[in-house]
């Protein structure tokens, strides 16, 4: 009978430590929750605080609607509690620089400014192609030279509607990429929508390492030489400069310099391309910044090169350094300009790069051409319109650099301003006679 009393007493007193352990924990979580919350809270406004003492200081702005946006989110919202202080104050960043207006200033957190550099560098496996995401769709906003999505015949603003067999719709930026983008070796199958098509064009891709030279040269027909410049990056001056002596080592008569969807690169390296054509200690391109003080002028600094004629191939994804280089051929009457408009890009960017390596790429300047064009309102008209027809893509058939090569030809075996005035067929004979007049009155060309 004790035996059985003791056994019921230990029972009842376990079941209650038991109990008493169970609540305490449950008790300890909440309130270990609650301070929590309440320090990150108390952080997160301290930051709120922060963020709204740089405006008063410096732009005098109300915050009042910020604020009530704010609050209306942190306690409504219902993954708040998840948001780290640093997804804060990169929600922050973010909204601060799109205010701006500006697409070509941008933030990068750390993964997004890994993901930067390594496109910049192009040391990455995939098909070649830069890709954007709206609510709807994946477009393609860029090719890369000499990459598969170039060699399939993948355009810019192609909608990739699937990924072998996997529909982009309903995915973000990243993930869509991630479909696209696998190792070297392996094929996607893509679906896409083109503009002018009715039903969906199939491209089987092969991925590869993207390494890609940014400049390439070769021997046309009638001695004429072809660059091709895929993006100005550190060491492209030097690569072009390269080239450019062992063509004219060939005796070429005449030169292409194809700039077509070449939409980055750094200043310095147009302005070391530019110096071999233009005179020594002329202006090539002239930066504003906010400070006048630190408004700067280029200019070329060599030209031991021969005067050569030059026809310059350019488009809608011509931009930056393109541009620098094409209206400074232009100002000077050293090129003429073949195909199509080009994107109007008249900004500079600088990166900065945050304490936590993380990335502001900022506008700090504006760019004028030597006769002080401002390319925000004049983007560069070409001299020779050349527009890609459908059966172009179809047949891989490269109009404009077979145009180019017959407005040599008739040049170079000729010479005949009449009959180069009805090859192109032009109303107004007399504005390309002037306009050829003036072009060639510095080439050092006999007629």
């Amino acid at each position: 009978m004790t035996y059985k009393f003791n056994k019921q007493y230990i029972l009842t007193i376990v079941f209650i430590l038991f109990a008493f352990f169970c609540w305490y924990i449950v008790w300890q979580k909440d309130f270990v929750g609650n301070v929590t919350d309440q320090y990150n809270k108390e952080k997160q406004q301290n930051i709120l605080q922060d963020f709204n003492n740089v405006f008063k200081k410096d732009k005098n702005v109300d915050l009042k609607l910020f604020n009530e946006a704010y609050d209306i989110i942190s306690n409504n919202y219902y993954w708040f509690k998840n948001l780290s202080d640093k997804d804060l104050v990169y929600w922050m960043i973010k909204w601060l620089v799109g205010s701006l207006k500006d697409k070509h200033s941008e933030f990068f957190d750390i993964d997004e400014t890994k993901k930067f550099n390594e496109a910049l560098s192009w040391d990455f496996e995939g098909i070649g192609a830069v890709v954007e995401k709206n609510d709807f769709w994946v477009s393609v906003d860029r090719i890369i030279a000499w990459s598969p999505a170039k060699e399939a015949w993948i355009l810019n603003w192609d909608i990739i509607t699937k990924a072998n067999s996997e529909d982009l719709k309903n995915l973000t930026v990243n993930d869509a990429v991630s479909k696209i983008r696998w190792p070297a070796g392996t094929v996607v199958k893509l679906e896409i929508l083109r503009v002018w098509e009715k039903e969906i064009i199939i491209k089987e891709v092969t991925r590869r390492k993207i390494n890609i030279p940014s400049v390439e040269s070769k021997i046309l027909d009638n001695k004429v030489g072809y660059i091709m410049l895929s993006i100005f990056w550190e060491k492209t001056g030097d690569e072009f400069k390269q080239s450019l002596t062992e063509l004219n080592n060939q005796n070429i008569k005449w030169l292409i310099i194809d700039l077509r969807d070449n939409w980055w690169g750094y200043l310095e390296t147009a302005v070391s391309i530019l110096s071999n054509f233009v005179e020594k200690d002329k202006v090539l391109v002239v930066t504003k910044e906010k400070n006048p003080l630190n408004n700067r002028s280029y200019f070329s600094y060599w030209n031991t090169n021969k005067k050569i004629p030059i026809v310059l191939l350019i488009n809608w994804n011509s931009a930056s350094a393109s541009e620098i280089t094409a209206w400074a051929l232009k100002d000077y009457n050293l090129s003429i300009l073949v195909w199509e408009k080009s994107y109007g890009k008249w900004s500079v960017q600088e990166p900065f790069v945050l304490s936590d390596w993380s990335e502001m790429k900022v506008t700090v300047a504006k760019w004028y051409t030597p006769l002080d064009h401002l390319i925000e309102w004049i983007w560069i008209q070409p001299d020779f319109e050349v527009i890609f027809q459908k059966e172009d893509y179809e047949k891989k058939y490269d109009r404009q650099l077979e145009e180019a090569k017959n407005i040599m030809s008739k040049f170079i075996e000729t010479w005949d301003i009449i009959k180069t005035k009805e090859f192109f067929n032009l109303k107004k004979q007399s504005e390309l006679k002037d306009k050829l007049d003036d072009i060639t009155s510095s080439w050092n060309i006999s007629k």
